[in-house]
């Protein structure tokens, strides 16, 4: 058995996961949220500030001996034998990941984590791929190539996190699958949420369902040149934000008067535009974004699952569904394993690579100049 754990560019908790291979099975999970102070610090380290490194150790401190004593929850309460668990895997909380520059830092410090569980922990993911020419990221397109390719029908896994990514698995094509970051999922759409409801995320898309796209605005953010830029590549808070998306709407502001097909001007006033119509042009952005990555994957159709946080928004799904109708849309739980414990399961998987010496990730997917095993152990 192992355990796996993740917390992602939402900030929304902590997922963790018991799980054995061979065949996949699950034996417990379980989510805890970020005490409100924690996440504000981990939140604030995701941008240049005073003081970073003293901030960053207390934080790493805080978040690791969270996990650890989360991990000892879980074993208590679903009455766990420590025994049967070869290891954890943490990934840790990303809060800076500069693959232009080759780093990627996560932080929840695996030494007191090792140290409060007294099992095994299998951390820092990522750098040892950046070191092999790497983007470090995305790593979950190996754990889905092993789990769910199938032999006859083209499939794409969806994970709808803070930042979306695909894994292309086409047909009985093992050598042929990659994969990437195709842009924000849920990260704008959960601090827009936030910051004009409180809720950390809008519950089912219902918020922005009832809003009106701002077209103009849509268009201005699908120029972001990441959009546009190929693969193997990923991204994160630094390049989608909320101060990102607040230059996007000035810049549109900008252009006072646009004239229409019919020669008459409309001001595009979005200061007085109702949140939720910013809300649904961002569900727009997520949705057209991914189709338009799916699209150019050139496989004609097949199957895409959904996993993560987004694959439990109705309206977020409604509007893919409707931008790729040669693809029929399900959700991973009906492969076994439900959306929300996805990619804990895969650091889990990872964790088990590293303990049996294999790599872990896809030189295809994140650029890297071959196959590597990842993490460190502590």
């Amino acid at each position: 058995m192992y355990i796996g754990v993740m917390s992602g560019t939402s900030l929304d908790g902590i997922d963790f996961v018991a799980v054995s291979f061979d065949p996949l099975a699950l034996h417990a999970s379980q989510t805890v949220p970020f005490p409100e102070e924690l996440r504000e610090d981990l939140l604030a380290l995701t941008f240049p500030d005073d003081n970073e490194i003293e901030r960053m150790g207390v934080a790493d401190v805080a978040l690791g001996r969270l996990v650890g004593e989360s991990i000892n929850q879980l074993i208590h309460d679903h009455q766990l034998n420590k025994a049967d668990i070869r290891a954890i895997g943490s990934h840790g909380q990303t809060i800076r990941h500069r693959p232009e520059s080759g780093f990627s830092l996560q932080i929840g410090d695996p030494n007191l984590i090792a140290e409060i569980t007294g099992l095994p922990v299998i951390a820092d993911f990522r750098r040892r791929d950046m070191a092999a020419g790497g983007q470090g990221a995305p790593l979950v397109p190996a754990f889905h190539q092993a789990m769910f390719q199938h032999p006859t029908i083209n499939r794409i896994i969806l994970n709808l996190g803070g930042i979306a990514n695909i894994s292309v698995l086409p047909a009985g094509q093992p050598d042929a699958v990659y994969g990437f970051d195709t842009g924000p999922a849920n990260v704008l759409m959960d601090a827009w949420c936030f910051q004009h409801t409180g809720q950390i995320y809008d519950h089912d898309g219902l918020w922005a369902a009832a809003g009106t796209v701002h077209k103009p605005l849509l268009t201005q953010l699908l120029s972001h040149e990441y959009f546009s830029r190929p693969h193997p590549k990923s991204t994160g808070r630094e390049d989608f934000n909320l101060e990102w998306l607040q230059q996007q709407i000035s810049d549109v502001m900008a252009i006072d008067f646009h004239e229409d097909s019919y020669g008459s001007f409309e001001y595009h006033d979005l200061n007085n535009a109702p949140p939720q119509d910013i809300q649904a042009t961002l569900l727009k952005l997520t949705a057209r974004s991914v189709a338009d990555a799916i699209e150019q994957t050139n496989l004609g159709g097949g199957e895409v699952w959904l996993c993560g946080g987004g694959a439990y928004n109705h309206t977020l799904w409604q509007t893919l569904a409707e931008w790729l109708p040669e693809w029929t849309l399900k959700s991973t739980k009906e492969l076994g394993l439900a959306p929300t414990w996805v990619e804990a399961t895969a650091f889990a998987w990872l964790a088990r690579q590293r303990i049996e010496g294999l790599p872990g990730n896809l030189p295809a997917v994140t650029g890297a100049t071959g196959y590597r095993v990842l993490g460190g152990r502590w």
